[in-house]
């Protein structure tokens, strides 16, 4: 996208961390918002920090876990504005523990903020987006839509399918002016492992310490400047590149990092069975 100032801009879970600081960056290069989040609170101040820049800002309460509600916003959107030219699909949820405690409703809940919602404002959306010169999707992922780990597996789900709808839509709309971006920053200073739902004995998801974390702001400029140059993929920490260039270069390293101790834990189960 050549241009940012001026145009209209779409963007889920505006109301902290992450997506508050690409909102505010987009006001910062001259774009209209529409911000949609649950919390009332967050979204307000969010919107008058953006028009303090200058731009237009409106926010909506949206439930995007409900398809009903991502209906209503999306047509109120297109009746306030006949059409949109960036999507930001950063709304996103978490579960951490025994992925066999989960149950099918945190499934549900969880596949249906983190996946099923994009999908819905992508193929809601796409029609607008390609009658317009150019314009922009740029999904939220994780590090973890790039490399598994433990104990985190609807999460990993979930990102990993937005990374291959972020590769299916570029392969197949690229040549038609609509850029696509998935960003995979690593951990970041926000609430997320504090507001993540978890199944581990105790409650608590453990926090990376802040050292290996970027800042929101950071996060939000990268990707701004990818919208600016449709690049495919967006790393942001330094553990996020070391995991997935080993993955890339060692592909059966990490793997083999998980199974440590394996020959053990087998040993114990024919024991007790």
């Amino acid at each position: 996208m050549h241009v940012i100032d001026g145009k209209k801009a779409l963007v889920t879970g505006a109301a902290e961390g992450i997506g508050r600081a690409i909102s505010l960056q987009l006001a910062r290069e001259g774009a209209d918002l529409f911000l949609l989040d649950i919390n009332d609170h967050g979204l307000s101040k969010v919107v008058c920090e953006a028009q303090r820049l200058g731009v237009e800002a409106i926010g909506r309460r949206c439930d995007v876990s409900q398809p009903h509600e991502i209906t209503a916003a999306v047509q109120d959107v297109l009746d306030k504005w006949g059409e949109l030219d960036i999507l930001i699909n950063n709304a996103g949820v978490c579960y951490y523990g025994p992925t066999v405690k989960m149950t099918a409703e945190q499934w549900d809940w969880l596949l249906a903020i983190n996946l099923h919602a994009p999908i819905q404002f992508t193929r809601m959306l796409l029609p607008v987006f390609l009658q317009r010169t150019e314009a922009h999707i740029l999904n939220v992922a994780s590090i973890c839509g790039l490399v598994a780990g433990g104990r985190y597996a609807a999460y990993q789900v979930s990102k990993f399918g937005l990374v291959g709808l972020t590769e299916a839509l570029r392969a197949e709309f690229g040549r038609q002016g609509l850029g696509v971006t998935v960003v995979c920053p690593g951990p970041v200073t926000t609430n997320f492992f504090r507001s993540t739902l978890c199944g581990r004995k105790g409650g608590q998801t453990p926090e990376p310490p802040r050292w290996l974390c970027a800042t929101p702001e950071r996060v939000a400029a990268k990707a701004i400047r990818a919208i600016y140059r449709d690049r495919r993929l967006v790393l942001v920490t330094p553990l996020a590149y070391l995991l997935y260039n080993s993955k890339r270069l060692a592909p059966g390293l990490i793997d083999s990092l998980h199974r440590i101790g394996r020959p053990k834990w087998m040993k114990q189960k024919r024991e007790i069975l």
